[in-house]
């Protein structure tokens, strides 16, 4: 997680200091996203066709190798070439891809069912220091190593992960897997679609999420309010994106009772009304200290609501669709902010900042309450018959070829 951070600060960086350019930068962003989603979907069907130990192998030894590359191309005349960088850059976003879905899918069988939320709190929270620890890391780098140096650290910290992954056992997926052809895995991804729609839990663990980042994902409206209401105050823009991963981060530090959670689908509904009501409160907030408070409070609530709808996604659904499961979540979760952006940056620059996170949040609440009472098997959903729901769910999958 420190090097793909540290990657994700030097690659606009880099973008940055060839061309002087931030729609570069923006373009770039969407080099990354495109195989991101595409690979993200086929990755999971592919996890559910394959050892999954053997693919988190592949794709590790394959991202190690590309961040070498990175370095390489960093070195050459002009301090790199941006179509070279680009093509790289969407190498690493395919690796990761399939990697993270991989590594998600496999949980259940490392740990066990009662472990999972557990495995995942502790999962998320060392992504939450990486994303605080990464950037500062690279930005040291940058200045006294330059370029190479931080991305042959990442590249450094895949091949670590891959002579650690030599000690898993082997990890085939339930069913027995199946085909890696291309026809084979694109139709793997359409019947992971189909078996999500006939599955209310599985696919609200989705939808809920989608809300959450579309109507209150903050991002997009940091850097004017460093420049206008936070102005005052040193290093407003580092404070502010920050401000979610702190919150983040302490909540994982001290998660311990969210994997002793039950009513799983309930307290996913209440942590995401939670994080609605923290950018109420960042979208009024009129002091730096305040903002990134209320932000730290909805990085809290997103930290419980991830954590217990990965752990609701690794449990209720069936090992031979966890890849494909996950492929989607890490879509979603890719996605839904960029989206949120999106949202945040027109309705700022045409009614406010403060009215765009207000709607959103209240938007948010109203959603969720919605949720609670339209699809009742969520609300209700609990950990502990976890187990019979996957059955359930393995048997409607298996009815069509059963007839």
């Amino acid at each position: 997680m420190l090097g793909q951070q540290m990657t994700l600060v030097a690659v606009p960086f880099q973008v940055y200091r060839l061309t002087g350019s931030s729609l570069m930068v923006g373009v770039t962003s969407v080099v990354a996203l495109v195989p991101l989603v595409v690979f993200g979907l086929l990755g999971g069907a592919i996890a559910d066709a394959v050892d999954r130990r053997v693919l988190l192998l592949v794709t590790s030894v394959g991202a190690a190798a590309t961040s070498a590359l990175l370095a390489v191309q960093a070195l050459l005349p002009g301090n790199g070439h941006l179509a070279v960088l680009w093509v790289l850059t969407a190498l690493v976003s395919a690796f990761a891809a399939v990697n993270q879905p991989t590594r998600s899918a496999v949980i259940p069988a490392l740990v066990g069912v009662e472990g999972v939320a557990a495995a995942n709190a502790l999962a998320m929270t060392v992504r939450q220091a990486g994303v605080i620890v990464g950037p500062l890391l690279a930005g040291l780098l940058i200045g006294t190593g330059g370029l190479p140096l931080t991305y042959t650290i990442d590249a450094l910290g895949f091949l670590a992960a891959v002579f650690l992954l030599r000690g898993l056992p082997s990890l085939p997926p339930g069913g027995g897997g199946g085909s890696l052809r291309p026809g084979a895995a694109v139709r793997g991804v359409w019947e992971g679609f189909a078996f999500l729609r006939t599955q209310p839990v599985l696919l609200m663990t989705f939808v809920v999420d989608i809300i959450a980042m579309l109507f209150a994902w903050p991002q997009a409206v940091f850097p004017q309010l460093s420049q206008t209401t936070f102005a005052g105050d040193a290093n407003s823009l580092g404070w502010l994106f920050a401000g979610v991963s702190i919150g983040s981060l302490v909540m994982g530090l001290t998660s311990g009772w969210v994997s002793r959670v039950d009513r799983q689908g309930a307290v996913v509904l209440g942590a995401i009304a939670v994080w609605g009501v923290a950018i109420v409160g960042f979208g009024l907030a009129s002091t730096l200290w305040l903002a990134v408070l209320c932000l730290a409070v909805a990085g809290a609530g997103d930290m419980v609501s991830a954590v217990l709808r990965s752990s609701m996604l690794q449990t209720a659904a069936p090992d031979e669709m966890r890849g494909r499961m996950q492929g989607v979540f890490i879509v979603v979760v890719a996605g839904g902010p960029r989206l949120g952006d999106l949202r945040a940056g027109v309705l700022a620059s045409t009614v406010g900042v403060s009215a765009a996170m207000v709607s959103g949040g209240v938007v948010i609440v109203v959603a969720m309450a919605v949720v609670a009472v339209a699809v009742p098997s969520f609300w209700w959903f609990r950990a502990s018959r976890a187990t019979e729901y996957a059955e359930r769910a393995r048997s409607a999958l298996t009815a069509p070829a059963a007839d």
